[in-house]
């Protein structure tokens, strides 16, 4: 029975990246094309194309937990869904993105610029106003400009998943943007138990049982400390260490 079931995880593993990639096809290929045409503005568009991100990542979330890949937890999802919201999260697992954008209605967040060319992810990038990482300063003001006309953002200041028992520094882009926009930061907390689809295993490396993602929102962050600071290179240091602290000690 164990080996059955392993088998059929692994299977089924496969079977939800072919789901994931085909319906990235599909959305580009039949429901954008549909959203270019309507008589909306450009912010009424993107924010069309990220609520349809949305549902499409909650869609695929329930096939993985009922085809028995994975179970999930939620603590603190009220805290969500506010404009105007930066939310910063650490990045074990492939999962998690999805899994976030999936609880979250409306969301922009960063992409790697190499994700732009992806034909599988090219339609819900472009027309869910994703923010492209190819050039840092740009990306900056845009996430910046983001927060605040009102839109919520999620990043991971780490940039990419976090390899076991091996956190990496974090980035300071995430701080830079919470102190320029000075709106609402709240820290979200992901684990993933069996540790699977990070940065060093490949997909078909699955667990000996399916892997329970739990996601715990904390509070909002006070900015007032690290906003009276000068200069603001400083406090972009010191809200980076402190973001490193809260996930990993450090």
């Amino acid at each position: 029975m164990q080996k059955l079931s392993y088998g059929w995880r692994l299977f089924a593993t496969g079977f939800s990246f072919v789901c994931f990639g085909l319906g990235g096809l599909l959305l580009w290929a039949l429901v954008f094309p549909v959203l270019s045409v309507l008589p909306m503005n450009r912010l009424q568009r993107i924010s069309l194309g990220q609520q349809v991100v949305h549902y499409s990542f909650y869609v695929f979330i329930g096939l993985m937990h009922r085809i028995g890949i994975m179970t999930y937890e939620i603590n603190g999802l009220e805290k969500l869904n506010r404009a105007g919201q930066l939310i910063i999260a650490n990045h074990p697992t492939l999962v998690d993105v999805v899994f976030l954008i999936s609880r979250i209605e409306q969301a922009n967040c960063i992409v790697k610029d190499s994700l732009w060319r992806n034909p599988f992810m090219r339609g819900p990038i472009l027309n869910a106003g994703y923010i492209s990482n190819g050039d840092p300063e740009k990306m900056i003001a845009d996430c910046v400009a983001w927060l605040q006309s009102g839109g919520s953002m999620i990043i991971f200041p780490e940039g990419t998943r976090s390899v076991p028992n091996n956190p990496s520094h974090f980035q300071r882009g995430a701080a830079a943007i919470a102190l320029q926009a000075n709106t609402i930061v709240t820290l979200v907390t992901l684990s993933c138990t069996p540790s699977t689809l990070t940065k060093a295993e490949p997909w078909y490396h699955i667990p000996e049982r399916r892997f329970h993602l739990v996601m715990n929102v904390g509070d909002d962050v006070d900015l007032t400390e690290f906003t009276e600071i000068e200069p603001k290179s400083i406090a972009v240091r010191r809200f980076t260490h402190t973001l490193e602290n809260y996930y990993y000690g450090n």
